[in-house]
C-alpha cells in the first residue's frame, strides 16, 4: 500500500512539476477558459430566460430537457452537459502513458525490482485519477466563479452543486482511465494507446448498434461499453444523476480485475 501511495504521489509530483506536464495544464487551463467565456457564458444567458425555455421545450420535448431548467446556476447546467462529453475525451489522452514510455525506455523492468506489479498499476491509476480529479475541481471552481460574477446569491448553491458535479465527474472518469491502463500496458507508446481507444470506441459502438438492431432482446449489451451512460445523464441534475454511477463503477471494477491480471502474466 505504501509504494501504491507513493507512485500515486510520483504521477501528481509529475503532471505539476516537468515541464511537459506543465505545458499540458496550460494548454488545458486556455482550452477551458475559452469554453467558458464564450459557450458557457453565452448559453447560460439563454437558460435563465422564460422565453427560451419555451423555445427549448418545444424543439426537444419537455421530458428531454426538464431537469436542465432545475439547474439553480446555469452556469453549472451548461458546463455539465459540456463536461460529460469532453473530459472523457481529455482522460483517453492524459491516462494514455500511464506504462507505455516505461516500457520503451526499458524502466518498467527496474521498478518491478522494487516493488509489485499490482503496486505499480493501481499507483499509476490512483495517481492518474488524482490528476484528472484536480483538474475537474479546478473548471468546476472556475464555473463557480462565473456564475456568482453575475449573480453573488448564487454562491451556496453553486458550492452544492459543485461538489455533486465533482464526485459525479470523477466516476464517469473511472472506467476511461481504467482501460487506458490496459491500453497502455499492451501499446508501445501513448500514441498507439490512443489509436487503440478510438479504434475499440468506435468497434464495438457500431457492433453493439447492429447487435441491437437485429437482437433488441439483448440490448443491455450496450452497458459494457464505457461512457454508454453519458447521454442519459444530461437530462439529470442534483443527487438524480447518481442513478447511473453504479454502471461506471461495475465497468471500473471488471476493468481493473483484468488489468491486474494482464500486469501479472505480461513479461515487461
Amino acid at each position: 500500500m505504501r509504494n501504491m501511495l507513493l507512485l500515486a504521489q510520483f504521477e501528481v509530483k509529475k503532471m505539476l512539476f516537468n515541464p511537459r506536464g506543465v505545458i499540458a495544464l496550460a494548454a488545458f487551463s486556455l482550452v477551458w477558459l475559452l469554453i467558458l467565456l464564450y459557450p458557457i457564458r453565452g448559453a447560460s444567458e439563454f437558460l435563465i430566460s422564460p422565453d427560451y425555455e419555451a423555445l427549448i421545450e418545444g424543439l426537444f420535448g419537455p421530458e428531454v430537457v426538464s431537469e436542465l431548467f432545475k439547474w439553480s446556476v446555469a452556469e453549472l447546467a451548461i458546463y455539465w452537459i459540456a463536461a460529460l462529453y469532453l473530459f472523457p475525451l481529455f482522460s483517453i489522452f492524459i491516462a494514455a502513458d500511464q506504462f507505455s514510455s516505461d516500457k520503451a525506455r526499458g524502466t518498467f523492468r527496474f521498478l518491478t525490482l522494487r516493488t509489485s506489479r499490482e503496486s505499480i498499476f493501481f499507483g499509476r491509476f490512483i495517481g492518474h485519477m488524482t490528476i484528472q480529479t484536480m483538474l475537474v475541481s479546478l473548471t468546476v471552481l472556475a464555473t463557480i466563479v462565473l456564475g456568482v460574477s453575475r449573480e453573488a446569491t448564487l454562491l451556496m448553491p453553486a458550492i452544492g452543486s459543485g461538489a455533486l458535479v465533482i464526485v459525479n465527474l470523477v466516476i464517469v472518469l473511472l472506467p476511461y482511465t481504467a482501460l487506458m491502463a490496459i491500453l497502455s500496458l499492451y501499446a508501445n507508446s501513448a500514441r498507439q494507446a490512443t489509436i487503440y481507444a478510438i479504434l475499440i470506441w468506435a468497434a464495438m459502438s457500431i457492433t453493439i448498434a447492429i447487435i441491437n438492431n437485429y437482437l433488441p432482446i439483448i440490448s443491455e449489451l450496450k452497458w459494457i461499453l464505457p461512457g454508454s451512460q453519458i447521454s442519459l445523464m444530461i437530462n439529470t441534475q442534483g443527487l438524480g444523476s447518481f442513478a447511473y454511477a453504479p454502471v461506471a463503477l461495475l465497468q471500473t471494477l471488471v476493468l481493473l480485475i483484468l488489468g491486474r491480471i494482464y500486469i501479472k502474466r505480461s513479461a515487461i
